[in-house]
């Protein structure tokens, strides 16, 4: 229930609740948005007979929260309708709560039980543990590479982008930027291909555009500036914008730039971001070492010679085939 709300959360986690009386379900709740309540006020008010609520167990994948925020602590309303046992998928990493739900709770008699099926609900919220506790976004890099490992070729005709991948493959990648904050291209991909970075081809919102664009060399006519979503643009000069939907943030570029970007991203609550391109963007996170996830499609077609794909040494995490192309999953555990 909790993955109801992948892409939609931010900054908040993804949090699923069952509430079990006698061996039945009778409550069910998943957190939807930000601001909105949380899934355990949602199980909790779902449940017809609140007289069954004292002698029930209410499960959660992650710990409820104890303090005031835009809703209520769900610690609170636990105990306002005296719930005996509380089980817990995972410990909050937020500093805001970090435990003190768990304590708040035994602290009033209620018999609590965490670390159940532990590793699967830290899964679950990698984006969001990631955030709080290597105080970055959580990386996705995502390129599609030709079956002799091109990622575009060496000349085109036209403006726009040369699909190495199929048709379904470029659905799974829309899907993906329905599920994480923000997108992140170089200028060199913008020039080329002038994408919108959009969700079209799925249901969902669209991610924040982020630009790195050094010297500002995009003009404003480029697809990425159609106010369809907000854009973030790194740049080394101080630039003013007129758009709500625009934000300029100044960078010294220099060989800590990688560090430097996540650091900002970090600063305007980005949790997670998908690094769609160009080589040189990708393989600078790479080199880097910041980085948890690349997803890398492998097509049927051979360009022969063009921009080599980015390089990475890494055993593969898994493998599985959309029609003829392969998708290959890396995990960084450095």
């Amino acid at each position: 229930m909790a993955k109801n709300g992948l892409g939609t959360t931010y900054p908040n986690p993804l949090v699923g609740c069952v509430i079990v009386y006698e061996n039945k379900i009778i409550g069910e709740g998943w957190h939807k948005k930000s601001g909105e309540a949380h899934a355990e006020v949602i199980a909790i008010e779902s449940v017809q007979n609140k007289e069954l609520l004292s002698s029930s167990t209410l499960y959660v994948s992650l710990e409820p929260c104890s303090h005031f925020g835009k809703t209520p602590p769900c610690a609170d309303l636990i105990l306002k309708y005296k719930i005996p046992n509380v089980v817990i998928g995972t410990i909050d990493p937020n500093s805001k709560v970090a435990g003190k739900g768990i304590q708040k709770l035994k602290d009033s008699g209620v018999n609590v039980t965490f670390g159940i099926l532990e590793k699967e609900c830290n899964e679950l919220n990698k984006r969001f543990f990631t955030f709080h506790r290597k105080s970055r976004p959580f990386i996705i890099l995502k390129w599609a590479e030709s079956s002799d490992g091109f990622i575009s070729p060496k000349n085109r005709e036209e403006q726009k982008p040369v699909w190495i991948s199929n048709e379904y493959s470029r659905q799974l990648v829309h899907k993906w930027r329905s599920e994480e904050q923000a997108i992140l291209v170089g200028t060199q991909t913008i020039i080329d291909d002038n994408p919108s970075l959009t969700v079209r081809d799925w249901t969902g919102e669209n991610p924040i555009r982020v630009i790195i664009d050094k010297e500002n060399n995009v003009d404003s006519s480029k697809n990425v500036f159609d106010n369809q979503a907000k854009t973030i643009v790194f740049s080394n000069k101080e630039v003013t914008s007129n758009s709500e939907t625009i934000q300029n943030i100044k960078l010294a570029f220099d060989i800590n730039s990688t560090q430097t970007i996540v650091e900002k991203l970090y600063e305007n609550n980005i949790q997670s971001i998908i690094i769609e391109g160009g080589r040189k963007t990708i393989q600078s996170f790479i080199d880097a070492n910041i980085w948890d996830e690349a997803r890398v499609f492998i097509g049927e077609i051979k360009l022969h010679d063009g921009t080599k794909a980015p390089e990475l040494k890494k055993a593969i995490y898994s493998k599985r085939y959309l029609k003829k192309d392969i998708l290959l999953t890396y995990r960084n555990d450095d």
